[in-house]
């Protein structure tokens, strides 16, 4: 990579040619948001200034980053922060990634949770980042929820998250594992409306997976055990005991899952709606109502 008195410019062009070698889609893009980062300027001022010659700090961080990102390492863990629904969430290996799959339930609970202004209890089963949780307390607000995860460290970032954005007096984040007997009873429902995205990729794929989410994404967020549904049928099997009757339940599921996934809900006592679909038309979001 350049260095020295190397541009703006050229610090980019060389970036891009590292990602693209390393096999990174949209090379260009991604080494922008890296230089952007590195340089601690806006991608907006980049495109401005290409021709101005950048600091030294700016090359050396700019060295490091690439490398991490080479070794595909997602690129929102490299820069420490992922955009969802138009909102900025900090986040680091100990959470999964925010996908923009994801916001299909963001949209299904506005369409289905009539009055923003309603004061609903909204729970949010293995929270991670807490991407789901407090985008709808900023959506609905006066709204309070309560966040599940089993990881320490997810809570804390999802703390983090809930005093940057504003609504963590309306949050209240709780450490439970769906894997052990008892964890529904610690969450002080019921709950107006339950939402989860839970891992859902069978355990003897994980390992095929693109290595950014393989390699470096919280396993415990990915491993659905054997068939990919272990969590779904937790749920399931203590939802009717979280969510008031007339309550909705919005969960997301991979790809092919929502038929049985909705099954295991009907046999709970819900009714179960169509699914949601994602932006490349995939049953994302199963709704389901107590």
């Amino acid at each position: 990579m350049a260095s020295g008195l190397a541009t703006y410019d050229a610090l980019l062009r060389d970036a891009a040619v590292a990602l693209t070698a390393a096999g990174i889609d949209n090379a260009r893009f991604e080494a922008r948001l890296l230089l952007a980062h590195a340089g601690g300027v806006s991608v907006e001022w980049l495109i401005a200034h290409g021709g101005e010659v950048a600091p030294v700090a700016a090359v050396e961080a700019l060295r490091a980053l690439t490398a991490r990102r080479v070794r595909r390492e997602p690129m929102a863990y490299v820069v420490g922060e992922r955009e969802f629904w138009g909102l900025p969430f900090k986040v680091s290996p100990a959470v999964l990634v925010p996908r923009p799959d994801s916001e299909t339930l963001i949209e299904a609970a506005l369409a289905l949770m009539p009055g923003r202004t309603k004061p609903w209890r909204i729970v949010d089963l293995g929270v991670g980042s807490g991407c789901l949780l407090l985008t709808l307390l900023r959506e609905f607000p006066n709204a309070r929820g309560v966040g599940m995860d089993a990881s320490a460290a997810a809570l804390t970032m999802a703390a983090t998250n809930a005093e940057a954005l504003g609504v963590g007096a309306r949050a209240s984040l709780v450490d439970g594992d769906w894997r052990q007997p008892g964890w529904a009873e610690r969450l002080g429902g019921p709950f107006d409306l339950l939402v989860a995205n839970p891992p859902y990729v069978e355990t003897a794929a994980i390992d095929g997976l693109m290595p950014d989410v393989a390699q470096f994404e919280p396993r415990l967020a990915l491993d659905g055990g054997g068939d990919g549904l272990a969590a779904y049928r937790a749920i399931a099997g203590e939802a009717a005991g979280l969510v008031v009757p007339g309550g909705r339940v919005l969960i997301e599921a991979g790809e092919g899952q929502a038929p049985e996934i909705s099954r295991l809900f009907s046999d709970a006592g819900f009714g179960v709606g169509m699914p949601w679909r994602d932006l490349g038309g995939i049953d994302r979001i199963v709704p389901a109502t107590h």
